[in-house]
């Protein structure tokens, strides 16, 4: 596998992850929502009212149940609310702890988690309910079972965190594989004269400047191949050796 292949198949599989992880968080609070909260397993109370509930026991989530014209963009005020829980006769009251939770809205139809009750024995209770609901569509307060499966947030959750870390390593790794280093320069392009150091520029490659001496010593050569050739007498080539010693 080439230098940039495994950090590009290493950034596909973490964005896999991401994807996966960001899809099952959202798939998991849809069904934690809207189909394993039963919050009006047991039956309703509407407000202000009273009711009688067959209840089991355990714990029971006790929401506040209405209906809104518009949109709750801007937040869902829950009104003050009293609510009264009584046992059967020889069974203990039952313990109701307010534990607000978030709002789920489905087509105008609000709910919202006030309290969770534990019911210490399964029968019928006694309800009564009250607040300040002058402003709202039939409300009410339902009785129902939380069945969310909490392990989905784990598996999700690490899966997405996950994704983050392999994205950081592939980012990382992908970076330094960039780095490569850079060919050393052949011998002609670098000057003997200067020193080079990799990463360095080289310096240009400065072209051959014949000395006179050396134009000089070219030119007998020539002459003594012209003469030894019978182009030359040995006159002639004493004479063109004078001129050209003498730089004529």
């Amino acid at each position: 596998m080439n230098g940039g292949a495994g950090p590009r198949a290493a950034i596909i599989g973490a964005v896999g992850s991401l994807v996966v992880g960001v899809i099952g968080l959202i798939v998991t609070v849809v069904l934690n929502a809207f189909v394993f909260d039963e919050f009006n397993a047991y039956g309703e109370v509407p407000v202000p009212g009273q009711g009688r509930l067959a209840l089991p026991a355990g714990e029971v989530t006790i929401s506040f149940h209405t209906v809104v014209t518009g949109g709750i963009d801007g937040g869902f005020p829950v009104p003050a609310l009293r609510l009264g829980l009584d046992a059967p006769a020889g069974v203990p009251d039952p313990v109701v702890t307010e534990t607000t939770g978030s709002t789920t809205s489905v087509n105008n139809d609000v709910r919202v988690r006030i309290w969770v009750a534990q019911i210490p024995q399964e029968g019928v209770y006694d309800v009564v309910t009250d607040g300040d609901v002058g402003g709202y569509i039939d409300p009410r307060l339902a009785f129902g079972r939380d069945s969310s499966v909490s392990w989905l947030w784990w598996v999700f959750g690490g899966l997405l965190g996950l994704g983050i870390l392999e994205l950081v390593v592939a980012l990382t790794w992908w970076s330094r594989s960039g780095r490569r280093a850079r060919p050393l320069p052949s011998a002609a392009t670098v000057s003997l004269d200067e020193p080079y150091w990799p990463g360095a520029v080289p310096p240009p490659v400065q072209g051959y400047q014949p000395t006179d001496h050396g134009v000089r010593m070219e030119a007998l050569k020539t002459l003594a191949a012209l003469r030894d050739s019978g182009a030359l007498t040995e006159a002639e080539f004493q004479a063109e050796k004078r001129r050209i010693l003498d730089g004529r």
